[in-house]
């Protein structure tokens, strides 16, 4: 990466959630949706609303077998809410967390900091263990069947950890990671880095092969039942790859593709390219596409509904009929911009924090993840990274 793009990136990844527009601007990009679908807001019930302590949030919520939903904040708070919305404990790292956490088989909630740590926490809100890298950890954790820990960090490290915080191995890469892994059934390990390259490792940290593409990557991928690998690249295309490195297709999407795709129960990809929506066949044909006004990066959640829940610049989440996506079948105003990606439970309840709230939502169709190996960002509510089997 030449110095003037990294100067780029480190100040677009250095700042705080702060509104992008003011709320009157903003409204200007929303009033299309409003009256196109103003009897839309009658679809989705607004359950609860939580102020997050500081404000300002990139990470997206997490949610554990038990209901607990846990958020991180830009000021360095790892909060756990109950399932009715209210504060159950908050931890204070050292620094930012931009990095979304994980919760584990165990209950043990993962995330990582730009005090360059990673941390572990108990159910309860106490420190487990740290682990020091030596710069920022925005990636998110990946965790496989059998313990083991995956994150990159900006200090050029991809990292694998036991259980108990120590390490079992790192790959060193030529520039940051700032992406989340995806694990395969057979244990291995993609990820991509800011050295343009994706990777694909075995679970004892050997490196399979890796695929050069165009531009640094900063799109965490998603796995098909197949095997197939789904990512998206800075130099604007979306890449589908197979399971030997080999590659299967690339659909130039737009000048910049940083929304992680996801999938519907036929393996169509949605995701955010540049400055629009796009539907991706498994085939890597475009089905449809909604144009925006600005670029965005939020990964959306495909539900067993019919419906795909995309953020809409600036201020709303709102669902998308998968086969007549316009207008939108509801949407939802929020206070500020919605810079996460949702997350959805067994019972339909969709999570989604808009930087300076969480909210849950319900929808009179309320429905669970679609039955998919991939349906949201990081594949499951867990977010442990793991692709879904497919009975």
């Amino acid at each position: 990466m030449n110095s003037s793009r990294f100067d780029v990136l480190l100040l677009r990844e250095m700042r705080p959630q702060i509104p992008r527009l003011s709320p009157l601007l903003s409204l200007l990009f929303f009033i299309p949706c409003i009256s196109l679908q103003a009897e839309g807001t009658n679809a989705v019930t607004n359950l609860w609303k939580l102020t997050l302590p500081d404000g300002g949030s990139e990470s997206s919520p997490a949610l554990a077998p038990d209901g607990t939903i846990y958020q991180g904040t830009f000021h360095g708070w790892l909060v756990a809410v109950t399932p009715e919305g209210k504060m159950k404990w908050k931890f204070k790292a050292g620094r930012e967390i931009k990095s979304s956490p994980a919760v584990a088989d165990d209950g043990t909630i993962y995330f990582g900091s730009r005090d360059r740590k990673f941390y572990a926490l108990t159910p309860q809100g106490k420190l487990r263990w740290t682990f020091d890298t030596g710069a920022w950890v925005d990636s998110s954790p990946a965790i496989a069947v059998d313990g083991t820990i995956y994150f990159g960090s900006w200090d050029k490290n991809f990292y694998a950890l036991n259980p108990d915080g120590s390490l079992k191995w790192k790959l060193a890469t030529s520039n940051v990671i700032t992406t989340s892994a995806a694990l395969a059934p057979d244990g291995t390990i993609y990820f991509g880095a800011h050295d343009k390259n994706f990777y694909a490792l075995a679970p004892d940290g050997k490196l399979k092969w890796k695929f050069l593409t165009g531009a640094e990557i900063d799109i965490s991928p998603a796995i098909g039942a197949d095997g197939t690998v789904y990512f998206g690249s800075t130099d604007g295309n979306l890449y589908a790859l197979r399971p030997d490195g080999s590659e299967l297709w690339r659909l130039h999407a737009g000048s910049y593709t940083a929304s992680s795709p996801v999938l519907d129960e036929m393996e169509n990809l949605y995701l955010a390219a540049s400055k629009d929506h796009i539907a991706v066949s498994h085939e890597g044909k475009l089905i449809w596409h909604h144009p925006t006004d600005v670029p965005m990066d939020m990964s959306p959640a495909a539900a067993a509904n019919g419906q795909v829940y995309f953020s809409l610049p600036w201020l709303a989440i709102c669902g998308f009929d998968r086969k007549n996506m316009w207008p939108p079948a509801w949407y939802f105003q929020m206070s500020y911009n919605l810079g996460s990606a949702p997350n959805v439970d067994a019972q339909g309840i969709i999570y989604a924090s808009d930087g300076f709230s969480l909210f849950a939502l319900k929808l009179t169709n309320a429905a669970p993840p679609a039955k998919s190996p991939w349906p949201m960002w990081r594949a499951n509510p867990q977010h442990n990274g793991r692709v879904q089997k497919m009975n």
